[in-house]
């Protein structure tokens, strides 16, 4: 396994720049049945449409992503991204995580590093995100993180066949407490 750059290091989790690598690893995070449900998706993606994301956004300023990797011994377990609104310095905030990585608290420090570099790095106003209404884990990681109810889009999702609420969830600047001084 190849040492990643780390960009932001956390206690259990880092964030660090996404290697091409690891896009067969990428690709079966985002094809797991629990992952295309949280997601609300109901399609899974086939390889040739992940590769040509992969190459497009790499061209995308506006849409960085950063790989999670385990702090103790690199592994990557996730995936996070801004896509930036560079109009109004705003950004819409993903995270993706290995199913063999959930329920173990990584996605909100994932999270919460991601905040961080939003605000303290790329200088945004402003990251919102939505979510499934029946995710109660995402919701908890994301506030726990420093997300805040924003509002709801009434059956605008779908969960085990169903349509559900999608709430929006986001996090300024100002709320965010910054736990390190600038260097």
């Amino acid at each position: 396994m190849s040492v990643p750059h780390i960009l932001l290091p956390g206690k259990r989790v880092s964030l660090a720049m996404t290697n091409h690598d690891h896009l067969a690893d990428y690709h079966r995070w985002e094809n797991d049945p629990g992952t295309i449900l949280g997601f609300g998706t109901q399609v899974a993606q086939s390889w040739e449409v992940r590769a040509g994301g992969w190459e497009a956004q790499g061209r995308n300023r506006d849409y960085p992503q950063f790989e999670v990797v385990t702090t103790d011994d690199h592994t990557p377990v996730g995936i996070t991204t801004l896509q930036i609104d560079p109009a109004v310095r705003t950004a819409e905030y993903v995270v993706l995580l290995a199913p063999e990585a959930r329920g173990k608290g990584l996605a909100a420090e994932a999270t919460e590093l991601t905040l961080r570099w939003a605000f303290e790095y790329t200088a945004l106003r402003m990251v919102w995100l939505k979510v499934l209404e029946p995710n109660a884990a995402g919701i908890a990681a994301y506030q726990k993180a420093g997300f805040q109810p924003a509002g709801r889009l009434r059956q605008s999702g779908h969960w085990l066949g169903r349509p559900c609420d999608e709430l929006l969830m986001d996090a300024i600047a100002d709320d965010f407490l910054l736990t390190t001084e600038p260097a």
